[in-house]
């Protein structure tokens, strides 16, 4: 297959698996762990059971993204994005093919494991196939599509595993995963890794204290922390309103869909220059806080307020922040730096419900949201200093 030319770009078709790859991941890691709770009560398991084979697949994530990353700049991106696939698909049919609860640990180690692998890869093919001027729109067609996974995981999950059961969800998820890697294999084109000069710990721990790839990251964090607490907490302001279990669902639905909607037309909005990075991610971070500071209205109103403030401003900050790190990153070290901002994410994943949590014991789930969005608002200043235009990180 002949390589990309990234500077002038690749048909689209060429980069439409990457964006399907975004959806499985999101898919299978909301669908899969919407429905854990009910398969550990089937079984009596305790909550210690439940948290790790949440905190498994997250965990691995951690550890592992860096890593997947830098591999995929040393051998190229490519292979590693339907390898990574491939993985995904033969980890959920472990347990797809036989429902053992041993065997469900496993899965889910391996469904984390394959996910580091791929999802730093094909946010790294995202900005090496599509020229500066449309990364804009690419990262945010990207991130349309996984967030059309996170909202349809719970939902369809939901409806697969009423139908057959935890085992029929994991082997749609293989399904999905064998499919998509096979139609990555054929049509994403080949991108050679590039030549780089020999890193060191001390080179990586410049990019990392560095500001263009330090202000982009804890932006993804604070969005993401913000985005996680909404769904994980919106609804409880429901329950205890006593609203019935309609409007919880509806809100987080609402929450997704404005992040879903945003998102591309704020990747337009950059590419075209009627926004900067660092202005739209400080409006989207304001937003942001905003909306975690609304859900202190009371009733309906104030969950329905807060959730489309809250999609709204993670999906402005979503895509004009990787558009950032890409455009400050060296081609030849996407990978790395992809992959270690998404352990951002995932940092930012756990932290937001923590923060509420913690808040919340001490106050209420509504004082809990007041206190994430004070945090985002202090860190907010930081992040607009210059999150974008600067010299590329080192190493």
């Amino acid at each position: 297959m002949p390589e990309a030319t990234p500077e002038e770009g690749v048909p689209r078709w060429r980069t439409r698996p990457l964006y399907a790859a975004g959806f499985t991941t999101a898919f299978g890691a909301h669908g899969v762990a919407a429905n854990l709770a009910g398969f550990t009560a089937e079984r009596h398991d305790s909550w210690l059971t439940l948290g790790g084979l949440l905190a498994l697949y997250d965990g691995a994530e951690v550890l592992l993204k860096p890593l997947f990353g830098a591999l995929a700049d040393r051998i190229g991106a490519r292979p590693v994005l339907p390898g990574g696939l491939v993985a995904s698909a033969v980890a959920s049919a472990v347990f797809a093919l036989r429902d053992s609860a041993g065997l469900l640990w496993a899965a889910r180690l391996g469904q984390g494991t394959a996910a580091s692998a791929f999802s730093p890869a094909a946010s790294a093919l995202v900005a090496r196939l599509d020229p500066r001027a449309r990364q804009g729109r690419a990262f945010g067609s990207y991130g349309f599509w996984k967030s059309l996974g996170y909202t349809a995981g719970p939902l369809l999950g939901g409806a697969l595993v009423w139908l057959g059961g935890l085992v029929l969800l994991f082997a749609v998820t293989a399904v999905l995963a064998g499919a998509v890697s096979v139609w990555a294999a054929w049509a994403v084109p080949a991108v050679a890794p590039l030549p780089r000069a020999r890193a060191t710990v001390l080179d990586l721990a410049r990019q990392l204290a560095d500001g263009a790839f330090l202000r982009p990251t804890l932006a993804l964090a604070c969005a993401t922390a913000a985005l996680s607490a909404g769904v994980g907490f919106l609804p409880v302001l429901g329950h205890t309103a006593g609203l019935g279990p309609v409007a919880p669902g509806a809100t987080v639905s609402l929450l997704a869909l404005c992040t879903a909607v945003v998102q591309p037309r704020a990747g337009l909005a950059l590419d075209s220059g009627r926004i900067g990075a660092a202005p739209g991610i400080t409006a989207g971070l304001s937003v942001t806080a905003a909306g975690l500071a609304l859900a202190a209205v009371p009733g309906l109103a104030g969950m329905l307020l807060a959730a489309m403030a809250v999609g709204a401003g993670t999906g402005t900050v979503t895509p004009l922040a990787f558009a950032s790190l890409a455009a400050a990153t060296p081609a030849e070290r996407l990978g790395r730096t992809m992959g270690t901002a998404e352990l951002g994410r995932e940092l930012g994943d756990a932290g937001g419900p923590l923060v509420v949590a913690s808040a919340a014991a001490a106050t209420t789930v509504a004082g809990g949201f007041a206190v994430l969005a004070v945090l985002i608002a202090l860190a907010t200043p930081a992040v607009a200093r210059r999150t974008a235009g600067g010299h590329p990180p080192n190493g």
